[in-house]
């Protein structure tokens, strides 16, 4: 059986990553996953705000 590939091979990763991230949240304090939850939406709001300016200007 080969392995997948493209697609596959994207969702596959995603999900193994997934599950690693839910490990690791699963084995810490609530305080420590909610300031890392916090520290991750705000860096992904700032580059989504940063991609959002980029494409405005592009035009």
């Amino acid at each position: 059986m080969k392995p997948p590939e493209g697609p596959a091979m994207i969702l596959l990763t995603a999900l193994v990553a997934m599950g690693v991230l839910v490990g690791a949240a699963a084995h810490t304090s609530l305080p420590v996953f909610l300031a890392a939850s916090a520290a991750i939406t705000a860096w992904l709001l700032a580059f989504g705000a940063r991609e959002g300016i980029a494409r405005l200007r592009q035009r």
